[in-house]
C-alpha cells in the first residue's frame, strides 16, 4: 500500500485562498469564465502549480496545466476539473477537483520523485455555463474537438456578447482553439464534490463513480384558448395550465415510480396570459430528466412523450416538445474504477460506488480516455449555492485516494 500524505492545513488554506477570487457574500463565489475574477483565480493556479516545480502552460481557451514529467514518457494520467461557477455559487463545486489535482501532483513529487509516466493536474476554464448558456464544458470540449469553427461567434452570453469577445478580452485568439485538442491523455480521473445527499445518508467519506447520467432538456409548449375564469365551464375548456399540472406531476411521479437513479425536474414555467381571472391561452415548460442507464434513459423518456402527447389529446390542446439540450451516458472506465476501490481500500478509507446524477467534464474526457470520478461528501447534499460545504477531513479523504490513485497509474 502507498499512502501519499495530505497535509490538512494547506488544503483548507487553499480553499480559502481561491474562494477569494469572486468572494460573494461570506461563503459564496461568483466566478465565470474570462472574468476579472477567473483571470485571477487562473494566474493564482498557475503560480502554485510553478511554486509545486511543475511545468506550467495555458493552452488556446484558457485551461491551466500543471505538469510532472514521467521517465518513461508516454500518455499521460491526468485529473483536475473547473474554475468558474453558478451566479453565485459555492467554494468547493468545481474547485476542490483544481486544488485536490494540483496538491495531488505537488505531495507526489515531494514524496516520491519523478513518476514512470507523465502525470498532468488541470484547472479548466468552463463548465457551468454560468455566463454563457450554450457554452457546455468549453474547456473540456476544446481538449477532445468538439468546437466547431463557428461555435466562438455563436456561443452567446447572458448579456449578449459572445464567447469570442470574451476570450479575446483576456488576451485568446479563438482562432487557435484547435490547437488545445489533446491526443495524449491515457487516464482521466476528477475529483468532485457529490452535490447530493447519498454518501452523508450512509455515513461514508468518499465514492467512487462508475457512471455519470446522461440527461434531456426538453421544452414543451401547450396551447388552448384563453377565457374567462368565472364564466366558462369546466367541462368546455382548453386549459393548458390543467394539461401542464398534470404532465408536470405525471412526468415526475414517472421517474419516482421508476426509482433510483432516475430523475425529473420541471424547474420553469411561463405562462400567457398571467392573471388570476383568465384562463391561460399557453404554457410553456422545460423537462429536465436523467439517467445514467442508457436504456433505462430511453424508457423514461418514453414514458414521458407518451404521456404529453395523451394529456394533450384528451384535454384537447395543441401540443409540440422539442430537444434543446441532450447529453449522452457515460459509463467509467471498469479497470480504473477497480483501481480506485482497490486504493481506498488498502488505505482503510471507506467508500461507496454509485453513478452520479450531475453531468460533469469527464464525460468530455471520456472520448479521449478511459475515466472515472471521485466525490466526497457534500453537508446536506447541497451544490450550486453559497452554503454547500465540504469539510477539511473529507476533502483530505479524497485527495488521498486520488493522490494514491495516480501513484498506482503513474508509478
Amino acid at each position: 500500500m502507498t499512502r501519499v500524505q495530505i497535509d490538512p492545513e494547506y488544503v483548507e488554506r487553499s480553499i480559502l485562498e481561491l474562494a477569494r477570487f469572486g468572494a460573494h457574500g461570506e461563503t459564496g463565489v461568483w466566478r465565470t469564465v474570462y472574468s476579472p475574477e477567473w483571470v485571477a483565480a487562473q494566474d493564482w493556479y498557475a503560480a502554485r502549480a510553478d511554486e509545486a516545480g511543475l511545468a506550467v502552460r495555458r493552452d488556446a481557451v484558457g485551461n491551466v496545466w500543471a505538469r510532472l514529467e514521467g521517465s518513461e514518457g508516454g500518455s499521460c494520467v491526468a485529473t483536475g476539473s473547473h474554475v468558474d461557477s453558478q451566479r453565485p455559487g459555492g467554494r468547493f463545486d468545481g474547485a476542490l477537483g483544481v486544488i485536490g489535482g494540483l496538491i495531488a501532483l505537488r505531495a507526489l513529487k515531494e514524496q516520491f520523485g519523478p513518476p514512470k509516466r507523465p502525470l498532468e493536474a488541470v484547472s479548466l476554464c468552463e463548465e457551468e455555463s454560468s455566463r454563457f448558456p450554450s457554452a457546455n464544458f468549453w474547456g473540456s470540449r476544446a481538449i477532445v474537438g468538439r468546437i466547431e469553427p463557428d461555435d466562438p461567434e455563436a456561443v452567446r452570453g447572458y448579456d449578449g456578447e459572445t464567447i469570442a469577445e470574451a476570450m479575446r478580452e483576456v488576451g485568446l485568439d479563438p482562432a487557435r482553439i484547435p490547437e488545445a485538442v489533446r491526443n495524449d491523455i491515457d487516464t482521466w480521473i476528477e475529483l468532485h464534490i457529490e452535490q447530493g445527499p447519498m454518501l452523508e445518508q450512509v455515513g461514508l467519506p468518499v465514492a467512487i463513480v462508475n457512471a455519470i447520467t446522461g440527461l434531456r432538456h426538453s421544452v414543451v409548449d401547450l396551447r388552448g384558448t384563453s377565457n374567462h375564469a368565472g364564466a366558462f365551464p369546466m367541462d368546455l375548456r382548453r386549459d393548458p395550465m390543467a394539461g401542464a399540472a398534470e404532465i408536470v406531476s405525471g412526468v415526475i411521479n414517472t421517474a419516482h415510480r421508476m426509482g433510483r437513479p432516475a430523475v425529473t425536474t420541471v424547474g420553469r414555467m411561463t405562462v400567457e396570459p398571467n392573471y388570476p381571472a383568465i384562463i391561460p391561452e399557453r404554457v410553456t415548460f422545460m423537462i429536465d430528466a436523467r439517467h445514467p442507464d442508457p436504456a433505462a434513459r430511453q424508457r423514461l423518456y418514453a414514458k414521458h412523450e407518451a404521456l404529453i402527447a395523451e394529456v394533450a389529446a384528451r384535454r384537447d390542446l395543441d401540443v409540440s416538445w422539442h430537444v434543446t439540450h441532450e447529453q449522452a451516458p457515460c459509463v467509467c472506465d471498469p479497470a480504473t474504477v477497480h483501481a480506485l476501490e482497490e486504493t481506498a481500500r488498502e488505505l482503510g478509507i471507506p467508500t461507496l460506488t454509485m453513478a452520479s446524477g450531475a453531468v460533469h467534464d469527464t464525460q468530455q474526457m471520456a472520448t479521449i480516455a478511459k475515466v472515472a470520478m471521485l466525490f466526497v461528501q457534500s453537508k446536506d447534499g447541497r451544490s450550486h449555492t453559497p452554503e454547500e460545504f465540504t469539510s477539511v477531513e473529507h476533502a483530505v479523504a479524497g485527495i488521498e485516494v486520488l493522490a494514491a490513485g495516480l501513484h498506482r497509474l503513474a508509478y
